[in-house]
Parts: structure tokens; C-alpha cells; sequence
């Protein structure tokens, strides 16, 4: 069973908003053993939609699209699949109320606009937005194809395909084998190198081995396809363990982990607090952590000492031991991870330094970068040699950072 997935929206080619939907749909239809073949992604033209669409329906048994079912008149999906298919548009009440309920919860009156966002093509089974105001639809067509209309906004998208889509696709028979897959994501290594560590593994078609590089990370996913999950996940594990074991000292998190969530849980549930010095990340590692609800429980605050000034008169780091050692060391950033937990009274200290280039600093290479975390037992440090450009140094020196805290907490 083929599917294809058709993304609309003039913002989209524009670059203007970040399409994730290929991301999440893919995942999902994989799981399910259905084949996504294409991706098409469309402005909001009426002609351009209905070629696509007319092409998709002679390839594929299952389309899939996104956006387009807002109030405004450049909203045309559901119009354009509709006479594409030779079906009229009709008033679906249900819908109808709960978009009047929607704007009476908030105290407001349903604008007239988004009276349209309650029609559908003639026979559509319509799917309910727990999320918004657009509705979406799922047609089968005279001669077999599934159509399935899906708002643009990714929660609401998502929110949609777990309460109805994917037990709808589960029922469908013809599926073919479901891929399952085990990621790995590493830092503070090349991804030419990460290959040379596996090459003996690589080759195997099911289970097979994939590399994407990103900035600051590599992320190697190990996948297999089979008639069900179980067999399919049965393939998967010997060799991803097998690559965890090669790649241990590199791997900051796996699957859909955020590593910067994963340490705020791990503080959290510890009771912990900590504190943060930067200097070649700026300030980025302390975002990072700030981004799960709740940090004011475990994140003090924090230092940017980006200037040797600043390491002196705020952190109170030894002017003659930077000048002996440098702003790029091991003793620079022990300095920096015990003096920043000693003056916010944290239980942990962690510190950053290095040269993220794009010229090179104390004499000292592009990507050399210090990290050291300051515990009630002592202070650690590590040295990495981070590849690549600027950001994805200072990406990768983040994510080596916040892989130390979680090691710590962890015992390993």
C-alpha cells in the first residue's frame, strides 16, 4: 500500500514556517506498513493544487494532505480535492456546533468566516479537532483510493491522527511490512569517523545502518522492515546494540529523547540545582535547559563570560592563572564550573570554553572545547575536539555539556 503526502500552503515554498509534517507522517504510516512515496508541497493556487492532486490519485492509494482548511478565501484544499472528485460541498451541523462552541468557550462570536470550515465534499467521514477550529475528513473514493484532509498546525495535525487516523489506517488491509528503528544521537565526532567505527557492520539490508548529519550532532539510525513490529524490532536490537557499545562515549540521547529534558527530570527528581558558566556557547546551554516547564525548580542561573573580563570580575576566576593557562583549558573551565556553583550556592556547576572559530584563538585550533562540571564529590572535565563550523561547534558543545550532567545524574 503507497501513500503520498501533499503539503499546502504558499508560506511553506517560501520558507516562512518549518514544515514537520513529512517527519511525523512518515513515522506514522511506517509503523502502520504503508510506503510514503512522495512528497509534494503546493502554494495556495487552485490549478497547481488540482494538478497534484490529479496525479497523486493515478499513483498512490492513499493521500494525504495538510493545510488549507482555514477561514480565509486562500484556504482551497478541501474545495479543490472536492471537484477534482466531482463532489458537492455540504454543511456538516456537527461541525458547525463545535466551531460555534470553540468561540463561545472563549467568549467571542463565531466570525461568519469560519462558517466554510464546516462544509466537506459530499459523504466525507469528518474528523473531529480536539485542538481548532478546522475539522478535517477522510474520503474513499469510487474507486478505492483514500483521501484524508488534515489542518496545517502540527498539534492539531498530530493531535487528529492519534484520536482518529491511525486506528482508521490500522484497519485497512493490504498494508505491507512495518519498518521500526532504533536512533542514536552522537556528538563530539565526525560523521566520516562514526562510519570508519562501523564499517563492518554496514552493507546489511535489513537491518541496515543510516547516517545524518546535523549541526553539532550525528545521528545514526539503525532500521529493519518486517510483518509485524515485534519481528521487526527483534532485527533492530542486536544491532543497535552492537553500535551503542561501539559509540558509547559519544551517544547524548536516543530516539525522540531531549537531552535537555531528560537532565531536567533528572534534576528534578534528585532534588538538584544547578548553574551554569558559558563562554564559547554564550548562553545556550542555559536556554536549553530552560525549556521544560518548571526549571525555576532546578535551574539557578547563570554567567556569560564570553571576556576574560568578565571571567575575572563576575565568576572571581584568577587573572594570573588565565594568563598562564588561557580562557581555553582545562583549568579555565574547573575554574569557571567551581567558581559559578560557589557563588549561586548549587549543588552543580557546569562550565564551557573553547574556540568555535572561524579563526582561532590563543593559538589554540577551531573546535577545541572544555567542559567540566563541578559536584559535591570534585570537579571533572572533559576535552573534545568538536567538528565542523561555528554553530555547530557551539551546537555540539552544548550537547556534550548537558551528556556530562546526564552521566552524572545517572551514575555512569
Amino acid at each position: 500500500m503507497k501513500a503520498e503526502l501533499i503539503f499546502t500552503g504558499t508560506e511553506l515554498l517560501l520558507g516562512q514556517v518549518l514544515n514537520t509534517h513529512g517527519r511525523y507522517l512518515g513515522r506514522r504510516l511506517s509503523d502502520l506498513g504503508i510506503e510514503v512515496i512522495l512528497h509534494t508541497t503546493v502554494g495556495d493556487d487552485w490549478e497547481r493544487m488540482a494538478s497534484v492532486f490529479k496525479q497523486a490519485l493515478q499513483r498512490s492509494d492513499i493521500i494525504i494532505t495538510t493545510g488549507g482548511l482555514g477561514p480565509t478565501s486562500d484556504d482551497l484544499t478541501k474545495e479543490t480535492i472536492a471537484e477534482v472528485l466531482g463532489l458537492s460541498m455540504v454543511l456538516h451541523e456537527e461541525s458547525l456546533a463545535s466551531i460555534k462552541q470553540f468561540f463561545t468557550s472563549r467568549d467571542n462570536k463565531m466570525p461568519d468566516s469560519n462558517l466554510k470550515q464546516a462544509y466537506f465534499p459530499e459523504g466525507a467521514n469528518v474528523i473531529p479537532n480536539p485542538c481548532g477550529t478546522a475539522p478535517g475528513a477522510i474520503i474513499e473514493t469510487k474507486d478505492g483510493r483514500v483521501v484524508i484532509i488534515l489542518p496545517g498546525p502540527p498539534w492539531e495535525l498530530e493531535a487528529m491522527c492519534e484520536g482518529s487516523v491511525v486506528s482508521y489506517l490500522a484497519s485497512l488491509e493490504g498494508r505491507g511490512d512495518v519498518t521500526r528503528f532504533t536512533t542514536l544521537k552522537l556528538t563530539g565526532i565526525r560523521e566520516d569517523d562514526v562510519q570508519d567505527l562501523l564499517n563492518d557492520l554496514d552493507g546489511v539490508n535489513n537491518p541496515e545502518i543510516s547516517y545524518i548529519a546535523r549541526p553539532g550532532e550525528v545521528h545514526v539510525r539503525i532500521s529493519a522492515h518486517a510483518k509485524t513490529a515485534q519481528q521487526a524490532d527483534k532485527l533492530v536490537k542486536p544491532l543497535a546494540d552492537e553500535v551503542t557499545k561501539r559509540l558509547k562515549p559519544y551517544i547524548f540521547a536516543m530516539d525522540d529523547e531531549r537531552i535537555d529534558f531528560v537532565v531536567g527530570e533528572l534534576l528534578r527528581k534528585k532534588d538538584m540545582t544547578i548553574a551554569v558558566a558559558e563562554s564559547c556557547t554564550a548562553g545556550m546551554v542555559e536556554s536549553r535547559l530552560c525549556d521544560m516547564a518548571g526549571c525555576s525548580k532546578y535551574l539557578i542561573g547563570g554567567v556569560v563570560c564570553y571576556s576574560s573580563m568578565v571571567k575575572e570580575k563576575i565568576l572571581g576566576i584568577d587573572p594570573k592563572g588565565l594568563a598562564e593557562h588561557g580562557a581555553v583549558s582545562e583549568w579555565a573551565a574547573k575554574a569557571m564550573a567551581e567558581n559559578v556553583r560557589s557563588m549561586l550556592k548549587s549543588d552543580l556547576g557546569l562550565a564551557v570554553t573553547g574556540v568555535a572559530g572561524p579563526t582561532s584563538s590563543e593559538n589554540k585550533p577551531i573546535g577545541l572545547v572544555y567542559i567540566a562540571l563541578a559536584t559535591p564529590e570534585g570537579t571533572q572535565c572533559r576535552e573534545y575536539k568538536m567538528p565542523g563550523r561555528r554553530m555547530a561547534i557551539r551546537q555540539g558543545a552544548v550537547n556534550a555539556s548537558l551528556k556530562m550532567v546526564r552521566h552524572y545524574l545517572e551514575g555512569t
